[in-house]
C-alpha cells in the first residue's frame, strides 16, 4: 500500500479524542506484523483506548522514535464539502479529519516501513503510536513509562506534527484545569437563604484575569509568541433559570508556559481563591484536566544536525501549540518536532494534506532509515 491509500484508510477510522480505538490500533498492528514487525499494543488505564509501539531493527541498541497520535478533533459533518472521515481526492489534496493532524505522518511512516524492514537496519527505528493527544497529551506518558521495557535508551524522538518538514526546537507547556463551585439553590427573591454559586465563582474568574494580567510582564522568552507564559479562562457554564439562585457553577482554564516554568504553578493563585471559598460554605472540587511540559532542544543536540540534514532545512526556534515532546524531553529523551503539513490546516473543516507532502515525509523517514544502517 502506498501512503496515500494508507491515509485513507487510517482517516476511516473515527478516532475521535476521548473515544475507543481498538480498530485503528488493530488495523495498524496487522499491517506492521504482515512485514514482521514486532509490535506492542499497551491498553491504558481507561480500558477502551492503547498506545501502540513497534520496532524495526534491533530492540537493544539505541536508535529513533517516531511519534504520533492516532487521535483526532471532532469534525461537524455539516461543514465540510464530504464526509470527514473518508478521504477525497482534489488534485493534489488529499481531504479529511487528520489527514494533517496528524495521520498524514503516521500514513507515511506505515508506508516506509516495509522498505526499512527490508534494509537491514542496525540501530533501529521505533514506531511510537498515542491516544488522546488532543485533550493534553494524556495517552503517551503510559507509553514513554514502559520504553524502558520495550527498547534501548534512545538516541531522540520525532514528533511528526504539522511543521512543513522543518524541524521545530521549542513550545511552551500546559496545563489545564476545571473548578467547580457549589452553593444552595433557592428562589431568587430570597437570596438570603441560598448561596450564589456564580457571584461565588467571579472572585475566581477575577484572580485568573489578575494572573493573566501578571504574566504578560515576564519573564519573556522571545523565541516563543507571546514571549511570556499565559492564562485565560474558556469556559463557564451555571444556573439553571434566572429566578433561581444557582447552586453550581464550572469554570475550565488552561496555562501556557515559557521553558523553566512549571505550567501548573500558574494556577496555584486561582486554586488558593477557589479554596478559600469552602470558609464561607461551599463546596469546591478542583480537577487537573491535563498536563505537560514545555519543549526546549539545544541546538548543540545531534538530533538538530541529523533532521537538518535530512531536511536540508535550518531548524526554527518555536511553534506556538503544544506536543508530545516535552514529555518525551522530560523522560531524558531528546525530542523535536518535524512532521508534513501546515499546522494552520489543522482543526478546521475541510483539513488537508498534499500528496507531495506525504511523500516527502516518507523519504525523510526512509532517509533516517538509510542513516541507522551499517
Amino acid at each position: 500500500m502506498n501512503a496515500t491509500e494508507i491515509l485513507a484508510r487510517l482517516i476511516s477510522f473515527p478516532t475521535v479524542v476521548g473515544t475507543p480505538n481498538g480498530e485503528i490500533v488493530d488495523w495498524i498492528r496487522t499491517y506492521l506484523q504482515a512485514e514482521d514487525i514486532a509490535v506492542t499494543v499497551m491498553p491504558g488505564p481507561e480500558g477502551d483506548r492503547s498506545n501502540l509501539f513497534a520496532t524495526i531493527g534491533p530492540r537493544d541498541v539505541p536508535g529513533y522514535i517516531i511519534s504520533g497520535h492516532m487521535d483526532v478533533v471532532p469534525a461537524e459533518h455539516a461543514e465540510w464539502i464530504s464526509s470527514p472521515f473518508s478521504l477525497r481526492r482534489d488534485g493534489e489534496r488529499l481531504y479529511g479529519r487528520g489527514a494533517t493532524d496528524m495521520k498524514g505522518y503516521l500514513a507515511a511512516a506505515l508506508a516506509a516501513a516495509p522498505k526499512l524492514a527490508k534494509a537491514g537496519l542496525t540501530r533501529p527505528i521505533h514506531l511510537a503510536f498515542s491516544y488522546d493527544e488532543e485533550v493534553g497529551c494524556r495517552g503517551v506518558p503510559h507509553l514513554i513509562a514502559k520504553l524502558p521495557a520495550l527498547c534501548a535508551a534512545p538516541l531522540g524522538a520525532l514528533i511528526g506534527e504539522p511543521s512543513n518538514m522543518r524541524a521545530v526546537l521549542a513550545h511552551k507547556g500546559k496545563a489545564a484545569a476545571s473548578v467547580t463551585v457549589r452553593g444552595r439553590a433557592g428562589h431568587s427573591s430570597r437570596p438570603d437563604l441560598g448561596l450564589n454559586a456564580i457571584h461565588a465563582m467571579a472572585g475566581v474568574l477575577n484572580a485568573a484575569i489578575e494572573q493573566a494580567e501578571r504574566l504578560s510582564v515576564g519573564p519573556f522568552d522571545q523565541a516563543l509568541e507571546p514571549p511570556y507564559s499565559s492564562l485565560q479562562a474558556g469556559v463557564i457554564s451555571g444556573g439553571k433559570a434566572i429566578n433561581i439562585v444557582p447552586d453550581l457553577c464550572r469554570l475550565e482554564l488552561e496555562a501556557r508556559a515559557i521553558s523553566g516554568v512549571n505550567p501548573q504553578s500558574l494556577l496555584a493563585p486561582i486554586r488558593k481563591k477557589a479554596e478559600a471559598l469552602r470558609e464561607a460554605g461551599f463546596s469546591v472540587d478542583w480537577d487537573e484536566m491535563s498536563a505537560y511540559p514545555a519543549l526546549a532542544l539545544d541546538r548543540s543536540s545531534p538530533l538538530v544536525a541529523l533532521v537538518e540534514d535530512l531536511t536540508n532545512q535550518t531548524a526554527l526556534g518555536a511553534v506556538s501549540y503544544g506536543t508530545e515532546a516535552g514529555l518525551y524531553q522530560a523522560a531524558g529523551i531528546d525530542a523535536l518536532i518535524c512532521g508534513p503539513g501546515d499546522i494552520g490546516r489543522a482543526h478546521k473543516p475541510d483539513e488537508f494534506i498534499l500528496e507531495s507532502e506525504l511523500a516527502a515525509c516518507q523519504s525523510f523517514i526512509e532517509a533516517l532509515g538509510q542513516r541507522c544502517q551499517a
